[in-house]
C-alpha cells in the first residue's frame, strides 16, 4: 500500500509549488518532505516532480497520481471524522475578494472540506468593499479580502505590491493621453489606489472598461484595451508588468481575515487557522 504520509507531502508540494512552503505547511523539515517524495517515487518507479524556473511542477506521472492521492487522503479524512468525538458541524458564510478566488482559494477549500466534511460552506465572491458592507449587515461570518495600508481591520495574512499591467506596455506608452484604464467598479481597493496615484502625479486618465469580474477585466487587458492594476502575484497570464519610471508607484495592499462578532467561534477559528497556515504571498521554490 502507498504511504499516506508520503502522499500528503506530495499533494502539499503540488499545492504550494515549493518544498520549503510545503514543509512549513505540514510542520515538517524540508529534508523530511524531500525524503517522502523520494520514497514515493522509488515505490512507484516514476519521477513525480520537476523544477522549472519558478516553482516545482508535476511531471506527467505526477499528474496521473494527483487525483488518486487526493481521493485516498479524502477517504482517510472521512474515516477519521467518522470516529472523532469533537468533529465540527454547522454552516459558515465565507466572503472572498474576487481576485483571490483564482489563486490560492481552491487549495484552502479542498483541505478544509476534507478535514471538516460536516461543515457546510456558503461562499460569496465580491469586491473587498462589498464584502465588508455585507459583513457589517450580518450576512458573512468570515471575510478574506484586501485592505489599504493604515487600515487596522482584521488579521494580516500577507502584504504585497500592486503593479501596472498591460498586454503591450510599449504600445500603451506611445498612446496619446489620457491613460486608458481597466478597473473594477467602486468600492474597489485597487481602483482607489490607482486613481489616487494618477491624481497625485497629475496624469490624465480615462476608464475604458469596468467589470466586477476579474476574468472580464483580464479579457479586456489581453485585448489591448488598456492598463490593469493587480497584486503582483495575481498578475494574469498574457500581461506584462510595466516597469517603474513612467507610471506612478502604487502602494502595497494587505490581505486580511475579518471575523464577524457573534459568528460560530470554533468554525471561524478552524477556517482562519487553515488560511493562515496555507496562504502565502508571492511563492518561492
Amino acid at each position: 500500500m502507498l504511504d499516506l504520509t508520503q502522499l500528503r507531502s506530495f499533494v502539499a508540494v503540488e499545492q504550494m509549488g515549493s518544498f520549503t512552503l510545503a514543509a512549513e505547511r505540514l510542520g515538517l523539515g524540508q529534508s523530511t518532505v524531500s525524503q517522502h517524495i523520494q520514497r514515493l517515487e522509488t515505490e512507484l518507479g516514476r519521477k513525480l516532480l520537476a523544477r522549472d524556473t519558478h516553482r516545482v511542477v508535476l511531471t506527467g506521472d505526477g499528474e496521473a497520481l494527483l487525483g488518486h492521492a487526493r481521493q485516498m487522503l479524502s477517504i482517510e479524512g472521512d474515516v477519521r471524522q467518522l470516529f472523532a468525538g469533537n468533529s465540527l458541524r454547522g454552516s459558515l458564510r465565507l466572503g472572498v475578494s474576487e481576485d483571490f478566488v483564482t489563486s490560492q482559494l481552491p487549495d484552502v477549500l479542498e483541505d478544509f472540506v476534507r478535514s471538516h466534511p460536516s461543515v457546510d460552506l456558503e461562499l460569496t465572491v465580491a469586491l473587498s468593499g462589498t464584502l465588508y458592507e455585507m459583513q457589517d449587515n450580518g450576512d458573512l461570518d468570515l471575510v478574506l479580502a484586501k485592505r489599504r495600508l493604515g487600515d487596522v481591520r482584521g488579521k494580516l495574512v500577507y502584504r504585497e505590491p500592486l503593479v501596472w499591467l498591460a498586454r503591450d506596455p510599449d504600445r500603451i506608452r506611445k498612446l496619446a493621453a489620457p491613460l486608458p484604464l481597466i478597473a473594477f467598479p467602486t468600492p474597489s481597493v485597487t481602483r482607489a489606489v490607482a486613481l489616487e496615484a494618477l491624481r497625485r502625479q497629475q496624469m490624465p486618465w480615462r476608464i475604458v472598461c469596468t467589470c466586477g469580474s476579474l476574468s472580464g477585466l483580464t479579457a479586456a487587458a489581453r485585448a489591448g484595451m488598456g492598463v490593469l492594476v493587480q497584486p503582483r502575484s495575481m498578475a494574469p497570464a498574457g500581461l506584462m508588468e510595466i516597469g517603474p519610471g513612467w507610471l506612478p508607484t502604487l502602494e502595497d495592499v494587505e490581505f486580511v481575515l475579518v471575523p464577524r462578532k457573534g459568528a460560530d467561534r470554533l468554525l471561524v477559528e478552524a477556517l482562519s487557522e487553515d488560511i493562515l497556515a496555507k496562504v502565502r504571498g508571492p511563492r518561492s521554490t
